[in-house]
């Protein structure tokens, strides 16, 4: 299962109590833990989907707090919600000090012109959710190929669609953040008619739209699956990123399962300044409480490493 099918499947929402003292007692502040003077200067997530899907939702909250995380990413679990879900949901993150940084889920995609108004209405709907979860992001998707349509039309749709959906958003916030808009590319062997499947052209799509509340999301699985050279399309991209998902190659497990070595990533982020988030999207091999905190512990050591690098340069 992906994210993208992860939508329809919500998750019930019972907890226990004093389960979530325990989760709560486990929170540090994002601050390296490994005694480094510099500290990294992002934030980090976990994507939900990808952990913890045989538990009510509340309780997956709890074991992510016991990870070590205070963000969380969702894929429209909300959509079916009754007024209790929302109460039940909000206490718990609230009680356990879980911030929801990012959402997904719509269904259209911007590089498709005759879905635009179908996909400005779906947002549209999604604002309202979003504020009562107190969320401020949204990824977008430019969905797949048309046949027949030349890959400049397509193009040029993609820019149209987040231009309109940047004016929808215009000036908006929700919890004291800007509400933004994130595009993300998928991989073509993940999906063959997927449209945007490289950073590259996404990047270019953003810098057209030249909105600062539309920006990149850089899903490093993704790329290296569809072109790599993950480091230097990171540094051209950085003033227009907004996002970061994390999982290593090829069979989307934590950093350092794989092909990608995500300790030079995450040094790369510290030293270019990243104060983004950067989002845990990946199947953990093992115990996933223990396989987040150790992808934890590798991303804040890293940061804060390339952050003092930055600073002696």
């Amino acid at each position: 299962m992906n994210r993208r099918t992860f939508a329809q499947a919500l998750a019930g929402t019972a907890i226990a109590s004093s389960a979530i003292g325990r989760s709560s007692a486990l929170f540090s502040n994002q601050s390296n833990s490994v005694g480094h003077k510099s500290e990294a200067p992002f934030k980090l997530s976990v994507m939900l989907w990808t952990v913890f899907t045989n538990l009510p939702f509340e309780q997956r909250l709890e074991e992510v707090a016991e990870a070590g995380y205070r963000n969380v990413e969702l894929v429209g679990e909300y959509d079916s919600w009754t007024d209790e879900d929302f109460k039940r949901a909000n206490a718990t993150r609230k009680e356990l000090g879980i911030t929801f940084d990012c959402t997904a889920g719509l269904k259209r995609g911007v590089a498709d012109p005759e879905h635009r108004e179908a996909l400005l209405a779906e947002l549209r709907r999604a604002l309202p959710m979003m504020e009562r979860i107190e969320c401020p992001s949204m990824i977008l998707l430019s969905g797949n190929r048309i046949p027949g349509m030349s890959r400049e039309a397509q193009h040029q749709s993609c820019i149209e669609s987040l231009k309109a959906a940047a004016a929808i958003v215009e000036g908006k916030s929700i919890h004291g953040e800007p509400v933004r808009l994130l595009l993300e590319t998928i991989d073509p062997e993940e999906n063959p008619q997927y449209f945007l499947t490289e950073v590259v052209e996404a990047l270019e799509v953003v810098k057209a739209v030249g909105h600062p509340q539309v920006q990149l999301l850089f899903d490093f699985f993704h790329e290296q699956v569809a072109a790599g050279n993950l480091i230097a399309k990171l540094e051209k991209s950085i003033h227009h990123l907004g996002l970061v998902h994390i999982a290593d190659v090829p069979d989307r497990h934590e950093p350092g399962t794989g092909e990608i070595n995500y300790e030079n990533i995450f040094r790369k982020l510290g030293e270019l300044n990243y104060t983004g988030m950067v989002a845990m999207e990946f199947h953990p091999s093992g115990d996933p409480v223990q396989q987040l905190r150790a992808a934890r512990d590798m991303a804040l050591q890293a940061g804060s490493k390339g952050s003092g690098e930055r600073g002696n340069l």
